[in-house]
């Protein structure tokens, strides 16, 4: 008998769904961008507050340390983030254009390429020579096979400013959570730490486990191992914090 998912499989890969699926404009996941903005807004955000409280200043100091590395560091890493996509781009472009000069001026010598790279996926004899032929007769599909299997660039989809935007915006909310408990003047400089502390490790295992349920990975493993890191950069803050404070006052 087979399972409700087993059911929505064979209709996601009946001849019409693929057909469909395949006819959409392909776009790139931004679940990386966020996850890769809210682990270091996270962990840079709690850096700067277990630095000043090892170091013993006071919250108010934490706060503002907190908030300019927030919004300096977030743009930082978004702009570094559009700059890569934007390097990917201009790699594809020029290597588009290489080809297209290489098989205007030594055909032959791209073809021999394409017949070797599917020689090496299995292709052999006269099956080998009709992909050839195939791929080598539409001069689009000849240079964008060259781009995928020589250069090993996939571009589609690819939006640096999109990633931009949500590496930016995650790093801005998930890097504001350790700061919240600062925003309270009735603790104590103790607890505010100790609530920072608390966010931020809840944080940390909150994303390591989401980014396996997307990827279907082992959902605990990936968490713990995302807490263990964000705790090890704060301990290495805190530490950095407290003897340069004793090295100061000494």
């Amino acid at each position: 008998m087979l399972t409700p998912e087993h059911e929505q499989l064979i209709h996601d890969h009946h001849p019409a769904a693929i057909r469909a699926r395949l006819a959409k404009p392909t776009k790139a996941s931004t679940l990386p961008d966020a996850v890769l903005g809210g682990i270091d807004g996270c962990v840079t955000t709690f850096a700067v507050v277990s630095g000043a409280f090892g170091a013993g200043f006071s919250p108010q100091v934490a706060l503002v340390l907190g908030l300019a590395n927030l919004l300096a560091d977030g743009f930082s890493m978004a702009v570094s983030n559009y700059e890569a996509g934007r390097a990917k781009l201009a790699q594809a472009v020029s290597a588009e254009r290489t080809e297209r000069q290489h098989i205007a001026l030594i055909p032959e010598g791209e073809r021999e390429e394409i017949r070797q790279l599917f020689r090496a996926k299995g292709f052999e004899g006269q099956l080998l020579e009709e992909a050839v032929d195939v791929i080598c007769s539409d001069p689009e599909v000849w240079v964008a096979t060259m781009i995928r299997e020589e250069h090993q660039l996939n571009v589609e989809g690819i939006s640096p400013l999109r990633s931009a935007l949500v590496t930016f915006i995650a790093f801005l909310i998930v890097g504001a959570i350790p700061l919240l408990p600062y925003t309270f003047s009735g603790f104590s400089t103790t607890t505010q730490f100790l609530s920072s502390l608390g966010l931020a490790g809840g944080v940390f295992l909150a994303i390591g486990m989401l980014k396996s349920a997307v990827y279907q990975q082992p959902i605990w493993r990936s968490g713990i191992r995302t807490l263990v890191m964000g705790i090890a950069a704060a301990g290495l803050a805190f530490g950095a914090g407290y003897f340069a404070q004793g090295l100061i006052s000494g």
